[in-house]
């Protein structure tokens, strides 16, 4: 003769549950862990509504499922883009991971030069330049911030420079992402640039925005 199972109504599944958490096992538990139980435990909870609640009960514990799984959708995918815009900005920054002033940057770059490592040297120019800028509060001090960035703030500053800062960037860019190899002319120009920037000064901005 079968043995006739009882169905085990909520209250007794809630007091199983409440022995089981007591379990030595439960104690070390992590937040993330407990957070993704209790999750799935109010899911179920709706889930019960949805098929014992009445039509109407059923008709908005689906909605609120439906808000929910929406919302934690909507939450990861803006972690995920938050991950992948700060990594391209890491990817693409320049100044990477070391915090150096611009004298600094130029000592690296001047001994890299004179070990005939053109790309790593035109790398340390640029960030000298940038560095020195922002020193002289020519261009903000942007985390993250990129040498087309760099030069687009600080050819607004000193717009005779314009031109060159451009083409500083993409000689930065070619040896640091492109596979462009570094060269001694180019080294040379990105060199030259630092020091006129040095001596130069920012248009005053009555001339910089014209005849009023």
């Amino acid at each position: 003769m079968s043995q006739v199972v009882n169905p085990v109504d909520r209250e007794e599944a809630a007091r199983r549950a409440a022995e089981e958490l007591l379990k030595p096992g439960y104690e070390k538990e992590s937040l993330f862990d407990q957070l993704y139980r209790r999750f799935n435990q109010f899911v179920g909870d709706l889930t019960d509504a949805v098929t014992g609640g009445g039509s109407t009960g059923g008709v908005i514990a689906a909605v609120v499922i439906t808000l929910i799984i929406l919302g934690v959708i909507a939450l990861v995918a803006w972690r995920l883009r938050g991950a992948a815009r700060r990594n391209a900005m890491a990817a693409g920054g320049l100044y990477g991971e070391r915090v150096l002033d611009a004298a600094e940057h130029r000592r690296a770059a001047e001994r890299l030069a004179a070990e005939g490592d053109w790309s790593e040297a035109i790398r340390e120019r640029l960030r000298a330049i940038a560095r020195d800028l922002e020193e002289r509060a020519l261009v903000d001090g942007m985390p993250g911030r990129t040498a087309d960035e760099l030069a687009a703030e600080a050819g607004a500053a000193l717009p005779g420079f314009a031109a060159e800062l451009a083409a500083a960037a993409r000689s930065f860019d070619d040896v640091s992402y492109g596979g462009v190899p570094g060269t001694q002319a180019a080294y040379q120009a990105m060199s030259g640039l630092d020091d006129r920037l040095r001596q130069a000064r920012p248009v005053p901005l009555a001339m910089a925005g014209g005849p009023s």
